[in-house]
């Protein structure tokens, strides 16, 4: 008889992938879900006999082994699994054996090889049948990713499209986000994130049997989508000066950015903030089937020191840059969805992961998984990074006034209530802001949300509350303000007009008083840096008892017009002194808004049928804007993103531009765009356009 040999082999690709829910990934590979059994045939060179034997092993990662369960060896048998992989006999029709094989609900996920092991006529062979991609399975109960309702199912892991809030507690804004994680070649670009990383590098054995584990791959992944330790995905940068890489407002999503850095040869791509590393990591996470959203903090405390407050400083004259403490006017990070054994049921589900590299954790950026149940309870010593997030949503801030002359500092003020408001993030099935706040914390000001705090401050001791409820106290030891001040617009906020804004300040006593006020204002970044004054007046103001005056602020486009930042922030800032009372600080930022760019499709839009859209912008400026760019992207509507170059501007002039797009997949899709020229940094905009078959 002729040795037992392999011929062909039909993976079903098509059935097996509709069963694992694999079947939106455009690449054509075997993508299946762990826990979950799939079938393939093998034609074989004759009918198998008493001394053949067939066996299959499945391995993944460059060491494999049975200990660290990345290797499985697995003989033909006829019965059921046990809690292993298993191989099984279905059918043998005309040396056609039809085999199915089930893996663990616990398997390390990854890129896995399957042999077969033949002993045949005294021979033992091993022969390499292909290749299988294996993910994490949000469908199945036993996993630990499992997410039990289908609509949010359908949108945590299968959505590719979504929206990230930005801008600040008095305007909240949004911009779409393309996740894209079901496009060409970016499940790869994923799985090869992994193989990069530090741990892989240091033991690609230990790394690769611990991918079985979504909070160890949800911590690697936190540290590899910033570039700072590990040739990671994306470099930040807060300066306001993005030359040598693109303004960080300019993405659309992240498929652009994950191609470039694997075209780059796995070089940080520059430059991105912190919706730039949510957006990315959310699509890594989906792509592996972890289910995942973005998530926005308004008014985030950066707080580096652990004592749960955030310092920030001013001088006589206005704010300074001092200290390492910050509060970012938002601040946007990931939850990713999965049981945590290590601390216990009552700490399962959302589970916040952040990329953004803002402090060190275990010596590298990184940060998290830190369970959002832990974070409302004030249980800051549980793992990962507690004190760090749970200061990003409560910290206290307080306001130190600075003396230059003998470099002294006093507590101005100490604020409980006005750190992490208004967390959103998409609702699911919807394009609406849901409001996930009290997930995090309890009450805003009611007492148990103070207890949850003075826990938490409790847990950090001895180095934290000795300084930071010092300054606290300090703080509450200087007499009532005597005046009350506070910015109200008077105007419209738009990119190339006026700022029209009054200070209002009001005598809160009844004797007169004489204030002098310093105001300035300031372009920003989102995250507080301070980008460069660009108005300033000193005035001295008499006030009856209880009288309040308007003094009027008026900031022109020319003032401004060169050092706004795609931000289109500014902060104005007021320190009113009343004869030689403590300083009273008045701050507002301020958004302003850019001219609209609007987008509508011209026909019914149909699966592989072109289809033009249409781009509509107006020059507001009496000044030509020129060095226009249309950026356009959005899955299952255009491969890849387009760029057009848009003639220049004449002041006040239209401009309409047409293209077209070639739909792939049904259903409603989002389509982004991203219109720069030198006068405008990043206008956006978004167009849901439904597509049908």
């Amino acid at each position: 008889m002729t040795a037992l040999e392999p011929q062909s082999i039909n993976w079903q690709v098509t059935s097996n992938r509709r069963a694992h829910r694999t079947d939106r990934f455009s690449s054509q590979e075997l993508i299946l879900r762990r826990g979950q059994t799939f079938q393939f045939s093998v034609s074989l060179n004759r009918s198998l006999g008493r001394g053949d034997s067939l066996g299959f092993v499945v391995s993944t990662g460059p060491y494999p082994s049975e200990s660290a369960r990345t290797k499985a060896v697995l003989p033909l048998s006829n019965g059921t699994s046990r809690d292993g992989w298993s191989a099984q006999l279905v059918s043998n029709n005309d040396n056609v054996l039809t085999i199915s094989i089930s893996s663990p609900a616990n398997a390390p996920i990854g890129r896995y090889t399957l042999s077969t092991q033949i002993s045949s006529q005294g021979n033992d062979f091993v022969q390499k049948l292909g290749m299988f991609i294996l993910l994490f399975n949000p469908w199945l109960q036993e996993d630990g990713v499992f997410m039990s309702n289908h609509a949010e199912r359908e949108e945590y892991v299968q959505e590719d499209a979504g929206i990230i809030y930005v801008g600040s507690t008095n305007r909240i804004g949004m911009v779409g986000w393309n996740f894209g994680q079901f496009e060409e070649g970016i499940l790869d670009i994923c799985l090869s994130v992994l193989d990069h990383s530090l741990n892989f590098r240091r033991d690609p054995a230990t790394d690769v049997a611990r991918r079985n584990d979504p909070k160890y791959v949800g911590r690697v992944l936190s540290a590899m989508v910033n570039g700072n330790d590990d040739n990671g995905v994306i470099s930040g940068n807060w300066s306001g000066n993005y030359t040598g890489g693109r303004d960080p407002r300019n993405w659309n999503g992240s498929v652009e950015i994950l191609k470039e850095w694997k075209r780059s040869g796995f070089r940080p791509v520059r430059y991105g903030q912190c919706w730039v590393f949510a957006g990315t990591l959310n699509t890594v996470l989906r792509s592996f089937g972890i289910p995942s959203r973005v998530v926005t903090n308004f008014n985030s405390a950066h707080d580096t020191d652990r004592n749960l407050s955030v310092d920030v400083y001013y001088d006589p004259m206005g704010p300074m840059d001092k200290g390492s403490d910050s509060v970012w006017n938002f601040h946007v990070w990931n939850e990713g969805w999965f049981v945590r054994p290590d601390l216990g049921p009552l700490y399962n589900g959302w589970q916040v992961l952040d990329a953004t590299p803002q402090e060190r954790s275990q010596g590298v950026f990184q940060c998290g998984p830190a369970s959002v149940t832990a974070i409302r309870e004030g249980d800051v010593n549980l793992d990962f990074d507690m004190p760090f997030v749970f200061a990003e949503v409560n910290a206290d801030r307080i306001a130190w006034i600075y003396d230059v002359h003998n470099n002294s500092q006093k507590p101005n003020s100490s604020d409980t209530h006005s750190i992490g408001r208004y967390i959103s993030t998409k609702a699911v099935g919807t394009n609406s802001r849901m409001d996930i706040t009290e997930k995090y914390k309890l009450q805003e000001g009611s007492s148990q949300e103070r207890q949850v705090f003075e826990k938490a401050l409790g847990k950090l001791k001895p180095h934290a509350a000795f300084g930071a409820t010092s300054a606290r106290h300090l703080v509450g030891e200087g007499r009532e303000p005597s005046v009350s001040g506070k910015f109200k617009v008077t105007g419209i906020l738009e990119v190339g007009k006026e700022v029209n804004m009054a200070l209002i300040l009001k005598n809160l006593t009844s004797d007169m008083k004489t204030v002098t006020v310093n105001m300035t204002a300031w372009t920003i970044v989102y995250n507080g840096t301070l980008v460069h004054e660009v108005w300033k007046d000193s005035v001295t103001i008499s006030l009856d008892p209880e009288e309040e005056v308007q003094h009027p602020v008026k900031i022109t486009y020319a003032q401004y017009e060169k050092y706004l930042k795609a931000d289109n922030m500014i902060r104005t800032t007021a320190v009113c002194q009343a004869s030689d009372e403590a300083e009273v600080l008045v701050e507002r930022d301020i958004i302003l808004d850019n001219p609209s760019l609007t987008l509508e499709v011209l026909d019914q839009a149909r699966v592989q049928k072109p289809v033009n859209v249409q781009m509509l912008f107006s020059n507001p400026l009496d000044e030509p804007v020129k060095d226009c760019v249309l950026m356009v992207e959005g899955s299952g509507l255009l491969l890849g993103s387009l760029r057009i170059d848009v003639p220049t501007l004449r002041p006040k002039e239209r401009s309409r531009v047409r293209f077209e797009i070639l739909p792939t997949r049904s259903g409603t899709k989002q389509l982004l765009a991203d219109f720069s020229c030198n006068k405008f940094p990043a206008i956006k905009a978004m167009l849901s356009i439904d597509v049908v078959e």
